[in-house]
């Protein structure tokens, strides 16, 4: 049997943080374990004194690492004679909880998510026509029927549920996500609008189910364009009824009936995580200050110290808040970093079974939107943003730091993070048909960089837009060609 890694601390670290960090490394590397199988559901990876000798860890690491791996329901411990750690079949709540934390953090306007919504869900309307089937339709309109019995509820209207299944209707699990996270987020930016008389929500809500209908009944017709023109006049008025003038981030989850729409349900400290975390937006998120020591927050929460403790470890790990040990010690308050997000989607999406045509068709549509506002930015800027993206225009296309200055320059931490998520699941599925027409393969910087940056310098967004579709389109064929796999969005 392996003995049990002794974690040292550097400097200036606690014994704590140090092995909250390998648990994390070996979580990844159960994850990693279980993708690579082909995610057999129900199969056992080992029991716990298993895993400790394979991993070369302690007890209290392990446990750690799987509450992990539970978190992102890739597997569970199950306890007895015959127990052990089952990969499980994960949904998206995790994902969608982490995505929602980052881009809460990082001040989404609901412009972005609107703006967001506009690239993606008409495409998701054109393929949910080009692939609707019979269940499909009957899916859709049981949907609409049960949406038409609540309208005078008090369910969370804005949240269009109709948005999300015709996400998951296209086919493609990278717009399904998307699309989900985009319509609660939207919700919450809804309910933090302001107050409405009923007259104005009840005529939102039967303006909102006529224009599902429309939708509805022109993707069962397969008419893709007709459907994408009623779905774009919706966003339009869903952007009417969010005041755009409101403060960035979404009202704490009193306010926003948070419940309807993204708090999580299941173990506890999943669910106490989720109260802290909203705890912290409603104080506008004070990096650096005490939320409270281990014993207020017990007292304050009215829970045990293991469910704390559990909850503290989710909250460490998408960088929410870390717990200082020691006189003076407690909660503090972190910056949230977008990596944990950009883990847990994709490791949903390997569930899923993405694949490199789904990835394809979601790149393009958020790169050529890209191309759009940044053409306008660079139009109303000093000459740092055009130099930068000059700078990142010179470096070699396997990096693809063009690409990620684009989503920088254009100001939209939805789109960049998005991008980002779809270049990390690229790296793990890259094409490979040496054929196809495009820029020579190797390190050497693509003239296509410069080409849509010539174009976007003079403002012609069709031709810049032409000029990224077809260096995409050779990018896809490229044999191995790939994102680097050390590339972190700030």
């Amino acid at each position: 049997m392996a003995s049990a890694v002794e974690f040292e601390p550097a400097d200036g670290e606690s014994i704590a943080t140090g092995a909250g960090r390998l648990a994390t490394q070996i979580a990844r590397r159960i994850e990693e374990t279980v993708i690579g199988r082909g995610w057999p559901v129900g199969e056992s990876l080992g029991s716990e004194s298993d895993l400790r000798a394979r991993y070369g860890v302690g007890r209290p690491v392990l446990r750690e690492a799987v509450r992990l791996v539970e978190h992102h329901q890739v597997a569970r411990m199950r306890r007895g004679p015959h127990g052990g750690l089952f990969v499980c079949a994960p949904d998206g709540e995790p994902a969608i909880h982490a995505m929602v934390i980052y881009l809460e953090y990082v001040g989404t306007r609901v412009t972005d998510l609107l703006e967001a919504r506009s690239l993606l869900e008409p495409v998701a309307a054109q393929l949910a026509a080009d692939r609707i089937t019979e269940d499909g339709i009957t899916t859709l309109r049981d949907a609409l029927r049960d949406e038409h019995a609540h309208l005078s509820g008090p369910q969370c209207w804005a949240q269009d549920p109709v948005h999300a299944l015709l996400g998951r209707l296209s086919g493609n699990p990278v717009l399904h996500l998307f699309i989900d996270v985009l319509a609660r987020l939207t919700t919450r930016y809804a309910h933090a609008s302001g107050r409405r008389s009923a007259a104005e929500v009840d005529a939102a809500r039967q303006d909102s189910h006529a224009a599902h209908r429309a939708i509805a009944e022109a993707v069962i017709d397969g008419d893709g364009a007709r459907a994408q023109v009623a779905l774009t006049a919706h966003l339009e008025f869903l952007s009417t009824w969010v005041d755009l003038r409101r403060a960035r981030r979404a009202a704490p989850a009193a306010e926003t009936g948070f419940d309807c729409a993204t708090a999580p349900t299941g173990k506890l400290a999943e669910v106490l995580a989720s109260r802290i975390h909203d705890d912290i937006a409603a104080r506008g998120w004070p990096v650096g200050t005490v939320v409270g020591s281990e014993t207020d927050l017990v007292t304050r929460y009215g829970i045990s110290r293991p469910a704390l403790r559990e909850a503290v470890r989710l909250l460490e790990y998408h960088s929410v808040a870390r717990m200082r040990p020691g006189p003076g010690g407690g909660l503090i308050v972190t910056e949230p970093e977008p990596q944990a997000s950009v883990d847990t989607i994709a490791l949903l999406l390997e569930y899923e079974r993405v694949t490199t045509d789904d990835l394809r068709i979601v790149r393009n549509a958020l790169e050529l939107g890209i191309i759009g506002r940044v053409t306008a930015r660079l139009a109303d800027a000093d000459g740092e943003l055009s130099d930068r993206l000059g700078d990142a225009a010179d470096e070699p296309c396997p990096n693809q730091l063009f690409h990620t200055e684009l989503a920088a320059v254009a100001g939209n931490p939805v789109l960049t993070l998005f991008l980002s998520v779809v270049m990390e699941l690229s790296h793990r599925h890259p094409a490979g048909d040496p054929s196809a027409p495009g820029d020579t393969p190797g390190d050497d910087p693509p003239p296509a960089h410069h080409r849509i940056l010539d174009a976007i310098r003079q403002g012609d967004t069709a031709l810049a837009r032409h000029r990224m579709r077809r260096h995409l389109g050779a990018l896809a064929h490229r044999p191995g060609a790939r994102p680097d796999p050390n590339y972190r969005i700030e």
